[in-house]
This record gives C-alpha cells, sequence and structure tokens, in this order.
C-alpha cells in the first residue's frame, strides 16, 4: 500500500510573473520544476503549512489566495495529494535553500519548463486562465 502524502504548492505571483522552483539533485523527482511549497503537517490548515513552507525554504513571507487545483498523482515513492494556491509575496525575496535554481516566468512561458507531474493540471488551469 503506497502512502499517502498531502502538500501545498504555492503559484507565487510579482510583477505578472509567477515563481518557478527546480528540485534539489539529490531529491525526488531530480531536477524538475514545481511551485514551491510541501508537506502539511498534522493539524495544519493547508494555507498555513503554505505560509511555514515558504518562510523555511525561502525566507519570504506570502499572502495565501484562492485555490487554483488539486490533484492526485501516483509516483514510486508514494501517492502525492497536491493543492496549489495563488499566493503573492508581500515581504522579502525568495532565497534557494532547498532548491537548485528559481526562475520568474510568464503565465505562457510555463509549459517551456520541465514539470513535476502533479504540477502540470495547475499550469494547465493557469496558462487557460491567463492566455
Amino acid at each position: 500500500m503506497k502512502k499517502n502524502i498531502n502538500v501545498v504548492g504555492a503559484v507565487i505571483f510579482n510583477d505578472n510573473k509567477i515563481l518557478c522552483a527546480q528540485r534539489g539533485a539529490g531529491k525526488s523527482l531530480p531536477l524538475l520544476w514545481e511551485f514551491p511549497g510541501g508537506k502539511i503537517e498534522k493539524g495544519e490548515k493547508p494555507e498555513e503549512a503554505l505560509q511555514r513552507e515558504i518562510e523555511e525554504e525561502m525566507h519570504c513571507t506570502i499572502d495565501v489566495g484562492e485555490k487554483v487545483e488539486y490533484t492526485v498523482h501516483e509516483y514510486d515513492f508514494g501517492i502525492v495529494h497536491l493543492t496549489t494556491y495563488y499566493c503573492k509575496l508581500i515581504n522579502g525575496k525568495p532565497v534557494l535553500t532547498e532548491h537548485a535554481a528559481i526562475k520568474w516566468l510568464t503565465p505562457n512561458e510555463l509549459p517551456s519548463l520541465e514539470w513535476a507531474p502533479a504540477d502540470i493540471p495547475a499550469i494547465e488551469k493557469i496558462a487557460k486562465v491567463y492566455a
């Protein structure tokens, strides 16, 4: 039986561009791109988890807005339940602590990267909204 992993991802907008983060080489799904975020801890609301993860991973503060997408994707290591939210950068600049690279791209540039499969439905939705 595979483990269910509940995670959140931040679609962070700043100056009409979205923050894209490349996973580290030593992580699962190495060097694939994702919306930054992480696991929801026990007793945490998804929005709280997202704010905490972005503060821990990127040393900046976000305002979490409406939900973008909810995706379930089965990987070798488990079943990922990913909920993405539109977010606004309110304090600080993202710092690389866990990711190999970050890029700010316009919504129509998002498909140019090689994304983790669970993030793709959110990208398709964003591309439609901002087409």
